[in-house]
């Protein structure tokens, strides 16, 4: 088959890589995957604004200034820009971008079209149906976007799910097929052996369950670390602060290049989520290290943790309808039966970045050759 000549972009908002301590998981998982397809051998232009910096073919930034960084604030923080005002910024940004992608696409240049912001482009992918557009679906499908993705649906626009559990709001949609995120795995190194403590990691918001976690290591008795960009506000004051002590700990922000020194050591990573997580590459970090995850049954975990293998999968709920912590705790006091090689292996078969570059590979040569364009 020959080599694809492929445009793709994830934001005009930060540079790729962005600053530090910005984290922003869709951006790794383009970046992964532009480069995996240019070793390829396949053409891959990125766009993004000025100072982008990624393996592939071309960076293209047609003189687009961060609108988040310093170069770009000037214009947000402007006296005549307000919510309203800087909304359409954001999104005006990306669809400058995008809308180059499309000029360039309709002279040739490319076979397809890889967008990972897909609200930002749905209105010219309909007004340019000879043009291949391939999504990324990074967020779950609230029922705000199901509508949006309906009203805009035409057969040149294809979905890419992270998770066949991302589906299930609007399982109707022009799925190309299901692509998991992809790790490298030689930036997690595996270790057999561990200390005396658990792990939480990622955003330390509600729906991700940090304060279940505090409340689990308690009842199990255990020693937790908490690791995160620092936040403010009631959820923190009230629901983790006070237990920070000598067992619950809080390091603050770690950079992701850091985190593999803390999956290592850990007995296990939890994941008691409070919402329908569409992927989650804590989980695959910390089993690429041999660390298990103890996780509740929504959205994606079952499909990226094998149940009494990789970690223990608990329901989220007891019979009367609280949130299980009981279980969760009871999960954690076994975890030493998990083998951590087992862990490790089940992330180097289906969750390392090659798998994932050849995932979407397939994926759009299976579209490209229904269209009769390969």
């Amino acid at each position: 088959m020959r080599k694809l000549k492929i445009a793709t972009m994830v934001t005009g908002h930060f540079t790729t890589p962005p600053p530090p301590k910005i984290v922003y998981a869709p951006m790794d998982v383009a970046v992964d995957i532009s480069e995996g397809l240019t070793r390829k051998g396949h053409q891959v232009d990125f766009f993004g604004p000025e100072g982008t910096h990624v393996n592939v073919s071309k960076v293209i930034t047609k003189g687009l200034k961060p609108l988040n960084q310093p170069e770009g604030e000037a214009i947000t923080k402007g006296k005549d820009v307000g919510n309203a005002e800087s909304n359409k910024l954001f999104n005006l940004w990306d669809q400058y971008l995008i809308a180059e992608m499309f000029k360039e696409a309709e002279k040739g240049k490319y076979d397809l079209l890889h967008i990972h912001p897909p609200d930002r482009a749905l209105p010219l992918a309909l007004s340019h149906q000879n043009i291949p557009v391939f999504y990324t679906l990074h967020d779950p499908i609230y029922p705000w976007r199901a509508e949006i993705f309906s009203m805009f649906q035409s057969p040149n626009q294809y979905y890419v799910s992270i998770s066949d559990a991302q589906r299930k709001p609007a399982p109707n949609l022009n799925y190309a097929g299901t692509a998991y995120n992809g790790i490298d795995i030689r930036n997690f190194a595996f270790s057999d052996k561990h200390d005396n403590y658990l792990l939480f990691t990622g955003r330390l918001h509600p729906e991700k369950g940090v304060a279940e976690a505090v409340q689990a290591a308690r009842m199990a008795n255990e020693n937790l670390i908490i690791i995160g960009p620092p936040v403010t506000g009631d959820y923190w004051d009230k629901k983790i602060a006070p237990f920070l002590n000598d067992k619950i700990k809080y390091l603050g922000f770690v950079p992701r290049n850091q985190l593999f020194k803390y999956y290592q050591r850990a007995k296990a990573t939890l994941v008691p989520i409070q919402w329908e997580e569409p992927f989650g590459l804590v989980m695959t970090e910390s089993m690429a290290c041999g660390t298990p995850i103890v996780a509740f049954n929504r959205g994606s975990v079952s499909e990226v943790v094998k149940d009494g293998k990789t970690g223990f999968v608990i329901e989220p709920f007891n019979e009367k309808e609280e949130i299980n912590l009981k279980g969760f705790a009871e999960a954690i006091k076994k975890i030493d039966q998990i083998d951590r090689h087992e862990c490790r292996k089940w992330v180097e078969d289906n969750f390392a970045t090659e798998k994932m570059v050849d995932r979407y590979e397939e994926l759009f040569y299976k579209v490209l050759a229904a269209r009769k364009k390969v």
